[in-house]
């Protein structure tokens, strides 16, 4: 694409909009710059909102998916892969997952966290071959992430990935994009706008955060990682985990301060054997069996305990 392609290209987006009534911001008072920036975050979630039916559709997809040993992966470039990588780093130690369930590519590398790598979001062919690495299959899915719905990289992802018959997200921040349309499940969260001009790390980055965690922690619920709101896929391995999951069991269960500590012993610090352990009135090997057959479900072992 050519110099001039690209800037007609940008100029029709809305999140690179230039907003004239704002062009003296660097002129008020700091607290006036920050109400204006807080006025505008506060229209995100309502943005979010009108995605609500497509962020449950991709839920649903990729949580069954996922249920068969599917990867969740996300690519993207910029601020948008940084996201990315965040909310998968950010599932082991919250779900107990894997770090090679939930995935996160950004375009350049590890590398790209901290600097900017020239002409890495302008690749498709770098999204191919860092997903071909992976050797995606058709139970996985990957979320192409990008503020603009236009960055190759993130398109690029997607397009491969579909031919290769996994399940394909697009997530943007401007209507009728190229990622939408790419993918199966185009999830377009229109925030408008930026309150700086060429800055999509604000109203556009928060939105993407917004659903990236809705990705994430629902899929998770769908998957049994939770017991109502409880997070029940906790292992107790350091004190703060360990004090953590005494105070879950209790919540789950009731029981006595003794009760829980002798559960939880017996279980090896696992939470969701440990309330099974007390709540069934199992051993924990029979705990850990249930749990098992019942796909890590705690609900599901607990209704299929011997009574």
């Amino acid at each position: 694409m050519s110099s001039d392609d690209l800037r007609t290209q940008l100029a029709s987006l809305t999140t690179e909009a230039f907003r004239p009534e704002l062009a003296d911001i660097d002129r008020l008072p700091t607290l006036d710059i920050a109400r204006l920036m807080n006025g505008e975050d506060a229209g995100v979630p309502a943005a979010v909102a009108a995605q609500l039916p497509r962020i449950a559709a991709a839920v649903d997809a990729v949580a069954e998916r996922m249920g068969r040993g599917g990867r969740l992966v996300y690519a993207g470039a910029g601020t948008a892969g940084r996201l990315g990588v965040l909310d998968a780093s950010e599932c082991p130690p919250t779900f107990n997952t894997d770090p090679e369930q939930v995935v996160g590519l950004i375009a350049g590398g590890p590398a790209a966290m901290v600097t900017s790598v020239e002409g890495a979001e302008d690749s498709g062919e770098l999204a191919r071959r860092d997903l071909d690495a992976l050797k995606l299959g058709p139970d996985d899915t990957v979320v192409g992430v990008s503020a603009s719905g236009r960055t190759p990289y993130a398109v690029g992802a997607v397009r491969h990935a579909r031919a290769l018959g996994a399940l394909t997200i697009g997530l943007a921040c401007n209507a009728h994009s190229a990622l939408g349309a790419a993918a199966e499940h185009g999830i377009e969260v229109v925030v408008g706008p930026e309150l700086i001009t060429g800055s999509t790390r604000l109203k556009a980055g928060t939105a993407q955060k917004l659903v990236l965690n809705m990705l994430s922690t629902i899929t998770m619920i769908r998957l049994g990682k939770t017991y109502g709101n409880l997070m029940v896929d906790v292992r107790a391995s350091n004190d703060k985990l360990r004090a953590r999951s005494h105070r879950i069991v209790s919540q789950a269960t009731g029981a006595g301060d003794t009760e829980i500590e002798k559960a939880l012993t017996e279980t090896g610090g696992e939470v969701k054997q440990a309330i099974l352990v007390l709540l069934a009135g199992v051993d924990g090997p029979t705990a850990a069996r249930l749990l098992e057959e019942s796909g890590g479900h705690l609900r599901a072992a607990l209704a299929h305990a011997p009574r």
